[in-house]
């Protein structure tokens, strides 16, 4: 479902602030695959996710979805095959639109809107069924403003809107980093419920080693640009946090611990 091939990306070339975030990176995900990715800052993993969702243009090598080259794809045109929800609360959403006029736009993504109206009847039933699915009762608050939720809310529906239009690939970029650990909780949960409910092929950037070792099948590590260490669905259940700090530790050649992993 996704093939990232040789890609690399470097910023602010031949000057004395030169980054190689990516370098030569390749990643292979099967329809259903839910991949977390861990490492420390500046590892390249935020720079992997705006490299397949067309955000950041590479240097070389091409990535596709579905068997289709996006490589040359805007990111505007890419929207009907991602969903992303992003670590800031605020980004995912429009504050200014009802709850309703949010999940419509998301409905309509990629689509040819034409002149019919957002939000009927129909469209409006089937907000308050998926809504219902988060507990949070804004089934009962199609007509808010999002303005006015909680971070924890807004990222909620944030997940919801990803997901519920079946894309092709979930990009979620440290989307409970931001929260709060009683609603970065709940958020974890909800993720999990919707990708399996949807069975969507899922790429999860987090600096929490225990929430990428309880999500999904698979594990990567990355570091320097590249991805330095994978585990597989079997060995990730046997996989502990100490495991992945030690791995680190002599990937570095230095002492790490959690404090330092996830700095």
């Amino acid at each position: 479902m996704l093939n990232v091939q040789s890609i690399s990306k470097t910023f602010f070339p031949g000057t004395v602030n030169e980054k190689r975030a990516l370098r030569n990176l390749s990643l292979h995900l099967k329809d259903g695959d839910f991949v977390t990715v861990i490492g420390s800052n500046g590892a390249g993993k935020s720079t992997l996710l705006n490299a397949v969702s067309g955000r950041l243009p590479m240097d070389s090598g091409d990535i596709l979805i579905d068997g289709k080259s996006v490589r040359r794809m805007p990111d505007y045109r890419r929207a009907k095959y991602i969903g992303r929800v992003f670590q800031d609360p605020m980004a995912g959403t429009a504050p200014d639109l009802t709850i309703e006029q949010n999940l419509s736009l998301a409905l309509l993504r990629g689509k040819s809107r034409g002149l019919a109206l957002g939000v009927n009847h129909v469209r409006r039933e089937r907000f308050r069924e998926e809504l219902a699915q988060l507990d949070l009762g804004l089934e009962d608050r199609l007509t808010s403003k999002v303005g006015l939720l909680s971070g924890g809310q807004r990222q909620a529906l944030s997940l919801l809107m990803a997901g519920f239009t079946q894309p092709a690939i979930l990009l979620l970029d440290e989307h409970t980093a931001a929260l709060d650990p009683a609603r970065a909780e709940h958020v974890t949960k909800l993720t999990q419920k919707v990708v399996e409910s949807e069975k969507l092929t899922t790429l999860m950037v987090t600096h929490n080693m225990s929430q990428a070792l309880e999500l999904g099948n698979r594990l990567i590590m990355m570091h320097e640009g590249q991805i330095i260490y994978e585990v597989d669905e079997e060995q990730k259940a046997k996989t502990t946090v100490e495991d992945l700090l030690e791995r680190f530790a002599s990937i570095k050649g230095a002492v790490v611990d959690d404090k330092t992993m996830l700095s």
